[in-house]
């Protein structure tokens, strides 16, 4: 029988991602992927205080994409932007509990995306 691609944890914020959708008026947003891979992520961050208060996104492309995004909106609540910005992709792998070699590149995405939005928020701000 052959072994699933995904872990346990992997599949549950495929099925059921937590934090899709927009911020109206986000703080922040944040853009990366590639649309020859497939893979595009729009991060809507809401900061008060220095600090991440709530996080949404929006993703096309494959389960491991979305999974990771669900999973990084997680992580970033309640963390300050600096905490934010040093969000690595190996902390989102982590998360997961891993993914297939192939599929590294969803997390890396994501990592690209929080410094988008965080350099975003420090232009808006003027910082």
């Amino acid at each position: 029988m052959a072994q699933a691609p995904f872990n346990k944890t992997v599949m549950d914020h495929f099925m059921n991602p937590r934090n899709v959708g927009e911020i109206e008026n986000a703080d922040a947003v944040g853009e990366a992927g590639s649309a020859q891979c497939g893979d595009m992520m729009t991060l809507y961050l809401k900061i008060d205080n220095e600090k991440v208060t709530d996080a949404k996104f929006k993703t096309f492309g494959c389960g491991a994409a979305i999974a990771s995004s669900s999973m990084a909106t997680e992580l970033l609540k309640g963390k300050s932007i600096d905490e934010a910005l040093a969000l690595s992709n190996g902390e989102v792998l982590k998360a997961l509990g891993g993914l297939p070699e192939t599929k590294v590149h969803c997390s890396v995405m994501v990592e690209e995306a929080v410094r988008a939005a965080v350099e975003d928020y420090r232009k808006k701000k003027g910082t």
